[in-house]
């Protein structure tokens, strides 16, 4: 196991009727902004939920944070944190609008524009505090201090890591009016949080193995009936717990770790708009291909203790995982495959450039080049 330093500062307020605990968690002297994405909230009862519960307090409204939020809105909200003097910042919404949130609440501080907080988090010395009333489970970008921006005018999509949430709130019972794609897509995302963390070399921690493996084959056996009854208590509350525990620090204590599947799902949402569960539907079991080889003890043990493939030689065995995995994301009602979504080579070669151009290099060994790149996008067609 490597040398880790681990530490998570927020709150978790779980449960039914948590949203009414708002005023034991923000002080009634802060001047509140809050976040909304396109207006579900007032669809399914959360927005009525947050404002009674926030009665007599300072509130500054902010909507239209997109899906994939785009820094060309948040400098909007950046305009009006800074004119309304808001003191903190409650995202209320899914993990797209408190990612926009983490940007907004950095950069009202901050002199430059907000894009370039993204570019060189090291620009961050201060944020507007924030917190989250969450409505879809999927991202875990409720107790991690990351988010993800994208860039209209550049087509280009970008992780950044500044401040944590002070709090979230989860109440499972808001999740009952998802409609069945955003939750594929959510379970999507959190599984391949955990396979980010998870597949790279066995032998690293049999704790964070176990913990891993404990929220995959969780959302194997939850999946179907999710689908079959997405308004049982306990079945949500279940994942909306697993989508946190995916990408909170957890299972990430002292083992390598890849997000190579990540950053090309980026590249496809920032070029054609794909839905980032789905992108990483596509891409995850071609990174797995590609990467046999090198993934081919932990993909053994995965197909092992997720699957129950025990027989055949390695080769079949690995086959027959990365088949299964695939058909668990199909089984989702999910593309995976580029040629579905007439996405081909002009986007291959797009996302090659971008690699090379800007040097990099993914993967837990570091070898996710533009040239491995392709070959994974061209295994995903």
């Amino acid at each position: 196991m490597n040398n880790f330093t681990f530490q998570n500062p927020t709150k978790l307020v779980f449960g039914k009727g948590s949203i009414a605990q708002l005023p034991k968690e923000i002080s009634k002297k802060a001047k509140v902004m809050l976040t909304f994405g396109g207006g579900s909230v007032k669809n399914n009862g959360v927005y009525s939920q947050v404002i009674a519960a926030l009665e007599g307090y300072n509130l500054v409204e902010f909507w239209g944070i997109e899906p994939n939020p785009k820094v060309e809105t948040l400098r909007k909200a950046v305009e009006l944190g800074k004119a309304e003097k808001v003191d903190f910042i409650l995202a209320v919404g899914g993990g797209s609008t408190l990612d926009g949130t983490k940007l907004i609440a950095a950069a009202i501080p901050y002199a430059g524009d907000a894009w370039e907080l993204v570019l060189n988090p090291k620009l961050i010395k201060t944020a507007v505090p924030f917190a989250s009333v969450m409505t879809l489970p999927a991202t875990g970008s409720e107790m991690n201090s990351g988010a993800v921006i994208s860039n209209v005018a550049t087509k280009e999509k970008f992780a950044f890591h500044a401040h944590f949430p002070q709090f979230a709130v989860l109440d499972p019972e808001v999740t009952y009016s998802l409609p069945p794609y955003q939750i594929a897509c959510g379970i999507a995302d959190t599984f391949v949080h955990v396979m980010e963390q998870y597949l790279t070399s066995p032998g690293q921690s049999l704790l964070m193995d176990r913990w891993a493996e404990g929220i995959l084959k969780t959302l194997t056996e939850i999946a179907p009936e999710i689908d079959e009854n997405p308004q049982d208590y306990d079945l949500m509350s279940t994942y909306m717990l697993c989508a946190t525990m995916a990408l909170n620090g957890f299972i990430a204590m002292g083992v390598p770790q890849d997000w190579a599947t990540h950053m090309i799902g980026h590249e496809l949402t920032a070029l054609h708009g794909l839905t980032h569960g789905e992108s990483l539907a596509i891409v995850l079991p071609a990174t797995m291909t590609v990467l046999s080889e090198q993934k081919k003890d932990k993909i053994l043990q995965y197909g092992e203790r997720i699957f129950g493939i025990t027989k055949g030689s390695d080769g079949l065995r690995v086959a027959e995982i990365i088949a299964r995995t695939e058909a668990f994301f199909r089984s989702l009602g999910l593309h995976t495959r580029l040629s579905e979504l007439n996405i081909g080579e002009e986007t291959i070669a797009e996302i090659e450039r971008r690699f090379d151009e800007r040097g990099v290099k993914f993967g837990e060994c570091q070898n996710v080049n533009g040239a491995v790149a392709r070959a994974i996008l061209e295994c995903c067609l």
